[in-house]
């Protein structure tokens, strides 16, 4: 027995770095399989995380979308207070911006009391008029338009004159005025009210420019206060004089209104038969 522990012991120190190279292959497979497992989570997590990202970061661009709109329609709400005209909201459906003509194309038509001649309004400024409509849209003529015409006023000292287009978005030429007239770069032009298509009062564009080049008339340049081409919603204006517009009923009630009275003739056609 006393010769048993010391080899035992000696026997054990032998056997025992063998049992670790056994057993080192199945370690490092162990380890080799934990370190997949935890590859494939971190993986599996990062690709969570991204596509927790990208669903937050849609969600903020969509806040920041209703947050520019909110801010449109507040400044359209406004003006329609400024005004104080009857109004309407339209959206714009597309912009043509051809070399003959420039138009808005709205989503608000006859069917809504849109008419020819009617005075269309953006946030900061007048966008134009409608010159043609159907049932269901309007197609309005910017003030940029070469052959639109507006009378105008210098808000500084009532200086009245006609605010031209010219074909770009960003200039209105005024061709009457002579080279002594009383305006300056900065001045404001708003709506006179002359003609009676515009009422009177409401910002048009901002002198640029101005010189009198040794001629009898003066050279003014001006720039749209509203920004033609970025237009998203605008408002139809109404003189007071106007009857209310009316939005036309949902198809299902004047389905029903039909009905109802086709229902009628038909109960008056059978009282007369009988």
């Amino acid at each position: 027995q006393g010769f048993a522990v010391p080899f035992r012991s000696a026997l054990t120190s032998l056997v025992y770095p063998l049992q670790q190279l056994v057993s080192t292959p199945t370690r490092l497979i162990q380890a080799a399989r934990e370190s997949v497992s935890n590859y494939a989570g971190l993986v599996a997590e990062n690709r969570r995380l991204r596509e927790e990202q990208l669903v937050l970061s849609t969600r903020l661009m969509k806040f920041a979308t209703l947050e520019q709109e909110n801010i449109r329609l507040r400044g359209l709400l406004e003006t329609s207070f400024k005004v104080g005209e009857q109004m309407q909201i339209a959206e714009v459906l597309s912009v043509n911006l051809f070399p003959y003509e420039q138009v808005l194309v709205l989503n608000k038509g006859a069917r809504f009391g849109a008419h020819v001649g009617q005075p269309v309004f953006g946030a900061t400024g007048v966008v134009g008029q409608i010159v043609r409509v159907t049932p269901v849209s309007a197609e309005v003529l910017l003030i940029s338009d070469g052959n639109h015409g507006i009378p105008v006023q210098v808000n500084r000292n009532g200086l009245r004159t006609v605010a031209i287009g010219t074909g770009q978005l960003d200039q209105l030429a005024l061709p009457y005025l002579n080279g002594s007239a009383d305006i300056q770069p900065g001045d404001l032009l708003v709506t006179s009210g002359m003609g009676g298509v515009f009422p009177p009062g409401y910002p048009v564009a901002t002198v640029t420019d101005t010189s009198a080049q040794g001629s009898p008339f003066a050279k003014v340049v001006a720039t749209p206060v509203a920004r033609l081409d970025r237009l998203r919603e605008v408002l139809l204006v109404w003189s007071k004089s106007d009857p209310v517009p009316r939005a036309p009923e949902p198809p299902s009630a004047a389905l029903g209104g039909t009905a109802h009275a086709e229902a009628s003739a038909a109960d008056s056609h059978d009282t007369r038969t009988r």
